[in-house]
């Protein structure tokens, strides 16, 4: 018999009809809405980072239109797709001879203006060349970037499908529950699997997940495993073997990532002792013996200027980018770990803590970091610059100490000293601008650690106090799953265990939920989801908005099931928070090194080795002025005239600190973004916080150390001189 397609629909209908009136439709996925959160959510999420880059491809496309290599295509491709870049291999390809070209045309002609030489010229169309290559793999290093940020979820997605799957066996709405309650990049690729199901893609959701999870075969091999298992457990009939797949799931996440940490902590002590020496430790030590190398090099071919500019390139370009590049590879080879969220992205209500917030009263005044921060970079930054501004403007220099004679303001100390070289004015020299030009470094590095530190510090009070929760919050848990088990009512059984857990952080956490249910008449899920009052205003924490999702869940089925959900739960957060402290000993000794870099070994030897280099380049150009002046007196000193040629004026004390100050913010800045790489994985609310941290801190030390040593070293030179002169 044939049956119409009318008659087909009908039917469908008629069964859906009855079907409906026994499932609560409420609690069913909304594929359409979910669907669509995708798009919207992936349009929200690359445009704060990747859409420039990617229009960027576009037009060199249109412009040069070079394709890859077939192998070179094949890996840009798979790139491109891990990280949902709507480009194509050949718009990167294009895109890094579009950066070649503006480099080697703009790099030149800036060099040449600035300096008159054609060394900058030729150093423009060499790195103009080099840097083909790793932009061209720019999607490559992002798709990178991408898989560290999501392996860094890896376990906690585990954790969110096994745990919605113990009380309810559906694969789809498991995944569903994990993409909620995940942060970016990882809930946007489980959102394109069921986006890929509803675009008919894939026939089901077990085919489209085993289609994503085959990207991972080459990184993460445990995670593809998990899934399978829990892939097996819908086959189950007998509900304990079921659930024993379920717990074997993230006990094989668990022992995995712990013995794949275990195996990179053991191989990063040496890449890292690498990093150190040869990014910090030899450049630093290198400054020793750079004012004399310029101090012979200096001539009429070769001015001052000219050599603070190479210098400046070294320092200020070279060694960070290699330093930098170097740190993203060892990164790069992280496994799978913990990182945690910005989780004022994830509320917009928290949002406002991003500011500076004074309170006044009642009332609250938000100041953004960004004005602070502009606001202390100018004004320290025109005091260090004072000088050159002092000479541009025609202003007589002054000084201070005693009288002298033979130098230019009559004073021991200068504080401009502009000398003239090769017929030309070069400066300054002083002492007073050497220790003025600190306020230029103290500007670019405060008003950094300012923005970073003031954007981060209000939030992660937030985020810590929802962790002291999380640590805490499996105990609570065995508690309440405890009296739900008794057969307390859900509405009283918060009440109990807050005035059992009275004093901490899951106490409080249950008085709110039991003042809401008691006093303002809410039920148990407002009292905790409600966007203004709900407990979870006070403590955004997705493990814990996820284990009262659940709960809600098997409060409807039964406090019994319920109760056996919330042990269930709080078994997971002991298992996750024992593996995580573990990864954190393991590494405790290579970042203790790494911050003992950053916030003093770094900026006490670089203020050290400026002082140093000021005390050889004020003798050495002393000294080449006392031998011109015996010259020129007609004096005895035999040879005086040949040696006097040897030493040039050297770079000015004022352009050696600001190159080497730059320098250790740029490093300070690096380390801090590797160690908390290495510790944290892509945390960047932690990352935040300890850039201003960091940055605050070395900047002063340094600052300090190189004050004081320029200081103490002058007076030295200024003693020996006079004895020489006499």
């Amino acid at each position: 018999m044939d049956v119409t397609s009318d008659e087909l629909e009908r039917l469908a209908r008629k069964y859906m009809g009855e079907l409906g009136s026994q499932i609560d439709i409420e609690s069913s996925p909304s594929k359409k809405t979910f669907s669509r959160e995708y798009t919207e959510f992936k349009k929200q999420y690359l445009a704060k980072n990747l859409t420039f880059y990617e229009k960027m491809c576009t037009t060199a496309e249109k412009i040069f239109h070079i394709k890859p290599s077939p192998k070179k295509q094949e890996e840009l491709q798979k790139s491109i797709d891990i990280c949902h870049l709507e480009i194509t291999p050949s718009g990167a390809i294009s895109f890094a001879y579009l950066v070649a070209v503006i480099l080697a045309v703009g790099g030149s002609l800036l060099g040449f203006m600035i300096t008159q030489s054609m060394f900058f010229v030729m150093v423009s169309f060499i790195l103009a060349i080099i840097i083909v290559t790793p932009v061209s793999s720019l999607p490559i290093f992002i798709a990178n970037s991408w898989r560290m940020k999501a392996s860094n979820q890896m376990v906690l997605s585990i954790f969110y499908v096994v745990t919605y799957m113990r009380h309810t066996s559906n694969l789809e709405l498991a995944i569903e529950f994990a993409a909620k309650h995940l942060a970016p990049p990882l809930s946007l690729d489980l959102k394109k699997v069921l986006w890929n199901v509803e675009t008919s893609k894939y026939s089901s959701v077990r085919e489209a997940l085993d289609v994503y999870l085959g990207t991972w075969k080459e990184w993460n091999r445990e995670y593809i495993e998990s899934f399978h298992l829990i892939e097996s457990s819908l086959y189950e009939g007998e509900e304990s073997r079921r659930l024993e797949l379920l717990d074997k799931a993230l006990d094989v996440m668990l022992e995995e990532t712990y013995e794949k940490m275990l195996h990179y902590a053991q191989n990063l002590s040496s890449p890292m002792t690498m990093l150190n020496m040869l990014g910090i430790i030899m450049p630093i030590l290198g400054l020793v013996i750079l004012p004399l190398v310029v101090s012979f090099l200096a001539g009429e071919d070769t001015s001052p200027k000219f050599l603070a500019a190479v210098i400046a390139f070294m320092y200020n370009i070279a060694i960070p980018i290699g330093v930098f590049y170097f740190g993203k590879v060892i990164l790069s080879s992280r496994p799978t770990g913990y990182g945690g969220t910005d989780v004022s992205e994830e509320n917009h209500e928290l949002k406002k803590y991003r500011n500076i917030i004074i309170r006044i009263g009642s009332s609250e005044i938000k100041i953004s970091p960004l004005m602070v921060s502009i606001l202390v970079g100018v004004i320290f930054m025109m005091i260090g610059f004072s000088p050159i501004i002092m000479h541009s403007l025609g202003l007589n220099d002054f000084g201070f100490g005693g009288i002298s004679e033979t130098s230019q303001c009559g004073k021991t100390y200068c504080f401009l000293e502009y000398k003239e070289v090769s017929g030309k004015l070069e400066g300054p020299y002083g002492l007073g601008s050497g220790l003025i030009s600190l306020f230029v470094v103290a500007g670019l590095g405060l008003s950094l650690g300012l923005y970073f530190r003031g954007r981060s510090s209000n939030v992660i009070k937030v985020r810590d106090s929802a962790k002291k929760l999380e640590e805490e919050f499996a105990s609570a848990l065995f508690q309440l799953g405890g009296r739900l088990g008794d057969g307390i009512p859900a509405e009283m059984a918060f009440g109990k265990v807050a005035d059992e857990t009275e004093g901490t952080i899951s106490g409080n956490f249950f008085k709110i939920v039991d003042s809401n249910i008691k006093r303002v008449g809410m039920s148990v899920k407002e009292a905790i989801f409600n966007d203004k009052n709900g407990a979870l205003v006070s403590y955004p924490s997705k493990v814990i908005s996820s284990s009262m999702e659940v709960f809600i869940e098997g409060v409807r089925k039964g406090p019994k099931i319920a109760a056996q959900a919330l042990l269930n739960i709080a078994r997971y957060i002991k298992e996750i928070h024992k593996v995580d402290e573990r990864l954190k000993d393991l590494l405790a000794d290579i970042i203790s090194s790494m911050k003992s870099n950053i916030n003093f070994l770094a900026p006490v030897i670089a203020g050290i080795v400026v002082g140093i280099s000021s005390m050889i380049s004020n003798i050495l150009g002393s000294l080449s002025t006392q031998m011109q002046g015996a010259v020129t007196e007609g004096g005895n000193l035999a040879g005086a005239g040949g040696i006097s040629n040897l030493f040039g004026s050297g770079v000015p004390t004022f352009y050696f600190q600001v190159i080497v100050g730059i320098y250790i913010v740029q490093i300070i800045y690096i380390l801090t973004i590797l160690a908390n790489g290495i510790e944290n994985g892509e945390d960047k609310l932690s990352e935040r916080f300890m850039l201003g941290n960091n940055l605050i801190k070395g900047t002063f030390l340094y600052c300090f150390v190189t004050f004081f040593i320029m200081l103490a070293f002058s007076a030295i030179v200024s003693q020996v001189l006079t004895k020489s002169i006499a």
